[in-house]
């Protein structure tokens, strides 16, 4: 599978700005079996993203209303240093990445994963997936709605430019065990789940692609 045809539905959002994406530092969406020992599914803290630096003038097209104040001068230093950042894509590219992402791991794909993150966000998710293969467990999890998604802070540190999202989102999650019984959790029962996930581009690269550069969860 290459990169294009694993990212061909989000071609058409980001018209070529393409969003690499993966959860990392904890799921948030994988519940704690019943009668069993906790799952651990928490990889490590993985590094923050830059703080927000240059200012400039207005902020680029696009739905405006969902940049937080903190976020606005890095947006705006990002649109500066590339001209072709458009953030309306930018915030509707990110909401089909999140889907995609979060797919791909409950799927235990490591392979699609791979092109959809820089490597210590898919060291810590191969390693919460190889922890699951090895208790012969599954996740039958469904991403019901996103409710809300905000840009909370961006910055450009010459070349490389982060965009931090927040996703607020109702997710229904299952666990099985190797027999197909139900370990933990309830796909009538959606969890409302906050993540934070920030992407990053170097900016004077050919490559168009941005990857996920670290997630969290409130």
């Amino acid at each position: 599978m290459t990169f294009t045809i694993v990212l061909l539905a989000l071609v058409a959002a980001f018209l070529g700005l393409r969003l690499y994406s993966v959860l990392g530092k904890r799921t948030g969406h994988e519940q704690e079996p019943v009668a069993r020992q906790p799952i651990d599914t928490t990889p490590p803290i993985l590094r923050q993203p830059l703080l927000p630096g240059d200012s400039g003038s207005a902020l680029p097209k696009g739905d405006n209303d969902a940049v937080e104040v903190a976020a606005q001068s890095g947006v705006r230093s990002i649109a500066n240093a590339d001209r072709s950042f458009d953030l309306g894509l930018f915030i509707e590219g990110s909401k089909s990445a999140y889907k995609m992402v979060l797919e791909a791991y409950w799927k235990g794909d490591k392979e699609a994963l791979r092109f959809l993150c820089d490597d210590d966000v898919y060291s810590s998710f191969a390693e919460a997936i190889d922890g699951r293969v090895a208790r012969s467990e599954t996740l039958e999890n469904r991403l019901v709605r996103i409710e809300e998604v905000r840009v909370v802070d961006a910055s450009f540190d010459n070349p490389m430019a982060r965009v931090t999202i927040r996703f607020d989102a109702d997710i229904a999650s299952l666990v099985k065990d190797a027999d197909g019984n139900i370990i933990g959790g309830s796909m009538t029962d959606a969890v409302e789940t906050h993540d934070i996930w920030t992407f990053m581009r170097d900016v004077k690269s050919g490559d168009r692609n941005w990857k996920l550069d670290e997630t969290d969860s409130v």
